[in-house]
């Protein structure tokens, strides 16, 4: 089993703003020692001063998910700061919005980059510190948009769909070898965060999270939750299950309601113009946020994902069983 979350060492990749930075909030406020991790300086220091205004410890690592050779530095320097790793959450997104044809090839390769290839190089910098701390959790951040794709976002849903393949790749290879390391995928519906504002548009507008809306905390609770109680895959909103069963169910008929534009296309789409400000290529110069500027009602919690998201199912205890019989097994 995890540490508590109270006695833990954890970092958090992509910590500057949203569901990153209300994750590292979080885990301050349950006493845990956090590294904050993202490009942006500024909002790193500013989210570092706050922790420690508050009486908790946390330091700042600036680092480009998308380079391996930083995210390798992240971890060296979390355990010369700290002693040890005991959780490793990658968080860190980018997304542009707009039909395929008009998405750049260059811009379909950062995406790529920083939210599939970020979680690799931040999943393989953490699994040696965490067999030398004697076992912990890799959490990735995924999204709903990694079991139902929606138009006009195509990088980050392939993107999620890579990420969803690869931490289940990565938590049978661990299985296999014994290590007493969890893997743990979060999937979130639209939460208000400045992931929006961030993202780049080419649709003449900003663009918005689809309702229902939840706020950044649910989420962040979420993931303090699978850093002590690691659970397979955890969806966070009750919009996840629209998205779970509209897959499973019928994905064509979903591709038709999806393909109805008010319904598509619009949701995603703010009244507000596009503001020419995005963090795809750079980090946007400012002090960080956890929310973002939904104007409409935002939901503070999910019963769904209390309900449901948080039970062990029997196949993941069949996991861990099949793990702790390889652990038994190895040599000495």
């Amino acid at each position: 089993m995890p540490k508590p979350v109270s006695e833990q060492v954890v970092v958090i990749a992509g910590a500057s703003s949203g569901i990153g930075r209300a994750s590292a909030l979080a885990f301050a406020a349950r006493g845990a020692r956090v590294v904050c991790a993202a490009r942006g300086a500024e909002a790193l220091e500013s989210l570092v001063r706050g922790i420690r205004d508050g009486g908790g410890q946390a330091m700042a690592v600036p680092a480009d998910v998308a380079d391996p050779a930083a995210v390798r530095r992240l971890a060296d320097e979390a355990e010369r700061e700290f002693g040890r790793i005991d959780t490793w959450v990658n968080a860190a997104a980018v997304a542009v919005f707009g039909y395929v044809e008009e998405i750049s090839d260059a811009e379909f390769e950062r995406v790529m980059r920083v939210n599939f290839l970020g979680h690799v190089h931040g999943a393989k910098a953490a699994l040696p510190a965490l067999r030398r701390a004697g076992g912990g959790v890799v959490i990735g951040i995924a999204s709903v948009e990694g079991v139902r794709a929606v138009p006009l976002h195509a990088p980050y849903t392939a993107s999620k769909f890579a990420l969803r393949g690869f931490y289940d790749c990565l938590r049978m290879e661990l299985a296999q070898r014994g290590d007493p390391i969890a893997v743990s995928t979060i999937l979130p519906a639209g939460v208000d965060t400045p992931f929006f504002e961030h993202s780049r548009s080419k649709m003449g507008a900003l663009p918005k999270p689809p309702p229902p809306v939840y706020a950044p905390e649910s989420v962040a609770d979420t993931v303090v939750f699978a850093a002590e109680h690691p659970r397979r895959e955890i969806p966070v909103g009750g919009a996840a299950l629209a998205f779970f069963l509209g897959q499973r169910l019928s994905p064509a008929f979903t591709d038709a309601v999806l393909s109805v534009r008010r319904l598509g296309a619009r949701a995603f789409r703010n009244e507000r113009p596009d503001n020419g400000v995005d963090n795809v290529d750079s980090p946007v110069a400012e002090t960080g946020s956890v929310h973002g500027s939904e104007p409409g009602r935002v939901f503070r919690g999910s019963a769904f994902s209390r309900a449901v998201g948080r039970l062990p199912r029997p196949g993941e205890l069949l996991t861990a069983a099949v793990s702790a019989l390889h652990r038994r097994e190895a040599p000495r």
